[in-house]
C-alpha cells in the first residue's frame, strides 16, 4: 500500500512540476568533457515555492511545442537562472515554456551542468557546451518540432541569462559557428559581463573560480563580445535589481553600436528574479518579447 500511495504522489507532482510532452537527454552517448561518477542531482523547493535543482551533470532538454494550428515556426531554448549553483527550473523554465508554447512558439527547457571540477574536466566550458548542443540539437530536429532552423533563439534568466549571451557572442568560436548561432535572444535580468565593478561575484566564482585570468574574464563579459553577427536581443531589467541594470544597458549600446536589432524594457522597480511575472508593473514582458523577436526576424527576411 505504501508503494502504491508513493507512485500516486510521485506521478501527481510530476505533472504540476512539468507539462513538457517529452525530456530528453541533451547528448546521445557520451556526455563531452565529462568525468565519470555517480549522478548526485537533487531537486528542492525553498522560499516562496520556487523549485531549484542542484549538482546537475546529467543534461536534459524539454520539449513543449505548440498546437500545429497556432505553431509560429519560431523556436526558443531557455536556461533558468541559478548564479550557476543551481537551475531555477520551474518560474524560470517549465512555466515559461508553457506559456511560448500557448503563444505559437516551441520552446525548449535545457537543464544544464553546473561548473564542478568533479564532475568536469573544463568546468567553465561545460554550460557552454550544453547550449550550443541544445541549438544544434533543436535545429537536427526542425522537422519534428515543425520549426524552421533560420528561427531558433535563446532566453535565459539572470545566470541563464550570461548563458544565453554567451551562446550570442561566442558562438564564432565554435569548429562550426553557423550551427551554433542563435537566431535572436531574449535576456531576462541578465548578468552580462563578470567585471569586478558590474559582474555578479556569485556567478563569477561559480563559473570562473575565484581567481580567474584577465583574458578569461574579458572573453565571458559579454559586452566586451558583442559584433556585427551577434544576433538580435529583447532585455528585461529592473532598475532597482541587484545585479546592476547596466549589464542590460551595456549590452544594448554595444549592439546598437554594430547596428544590431535591440530592445531593451526597464522597469522601474521589480528586483530580481520575478521570472514572467513582475507584480510592480502592468507590462507583461513575454508578450513584449514575442512581439518583438517576430518583428526582428521579419526584419532579418525583409533583409535577406
Amino acid at each position: 500500500m505504501m508503494i502504491k500511495t508513493l507512485i500516486v504522489i510521485s506521478l501527481i507532482l510530476m505533472t504540476a512540476t512539468s507539462k513538457a510532452q517529452k525530456v530528453l537527454p541533451l547528448y546521445e552517448g557520451e556526455i563531452p568533457g565529462a568525468i565519470p561518477g555517480p549522478d548526485l542531482e537533487k531537486s528542492d523547493t525553498i522560499a516562496d515555492g520556487i523549485l531549484i535543482v542542484s549538482k546537475i551533470s546529467r543534461p536534459t532538454i524539454a520539449v513543449y511545442l505548440p498546437d500545429p494550428k497556432i505553431a509560429t515556426k519560431i523556436a526558443v531554448i531557455i536556461f533558468p537562472g541559478g548564479g550557476y549553483g543551481i537551475n531555477a527550473i520551474k518560474h524560470e523554465g517549465w512555466d515559461v515554456a508553457e506559456y511560448f508554447a500557448k503563444k505559437g512558439v516551441a520552446a525548449f527547457v535545457v537543464k544544464y551542468r553546473l561548473p564542478d571540477s568533479a564532475t568536469m574536466i573544463h568546468p567553465d566550458a561545460g554550460p557552454l557546451m550544453d547550449a550550443q548542443q541544445a541549438i544544434i540539437h533543436v535545429r537536427k530536429n526542425a522537422k519534428q518540432y515543425n520549426i524552421d532552423p533560420l528561427k531558433v533563439g535563446v532566453m535565459g534568466f539572470s545566470a541563464g541569462g550570461h548563458l544565453a549571451a554567451n551562446a550570442s557572442t561566442l558562438f564564432r568560436y565554435h569548429t562550426t559557428p553557423s550551427a551554433v548561432r542563435p537566431d535572436f535572444s531574449i535576456l531576462v535580468y541578465p548578468v552580462i559581463s563578470l567585471s569586478d565593478s558590474l559582474g555578479h561575484i556569485g556567478s563569477r566564482n561559480n563559473l570562473l573560480g575565484k581567481n580567474p585570468n584577465p583574458e578569461t574574464l574579458k572573453l565571458f563579459s559579454n559586452e566586451l563580445q558583442v559584433y556585427a553577427k551577434t544576433p538580435p536581443a529583447f532585455l528585461v531589467h529592473a532598475k532597482d535589481d541587484p545585479i546592476n541594470y547596466t549589464n542590460s544597458v551595456l549590452y544594448e549600446e554595444a549592439l546598437k553600436k554594430y547596428n544590431v536589432p535591440v530592445k531593451l524594457l526597464l522597469y522601474e522597480k521589480g528586483g530580481h528574479g520575478y521570472g514572467m511575472y513582475n507584480k510592480t508593473s502592468d507590462i507583461f514582458w513575454p508578450d513584449e518579447a514575442v512581439k518583438n523577436v517576430m518583428n526582428m526576424l521579419n526584419e532579418k527576411n525583409v533583409k535577406n
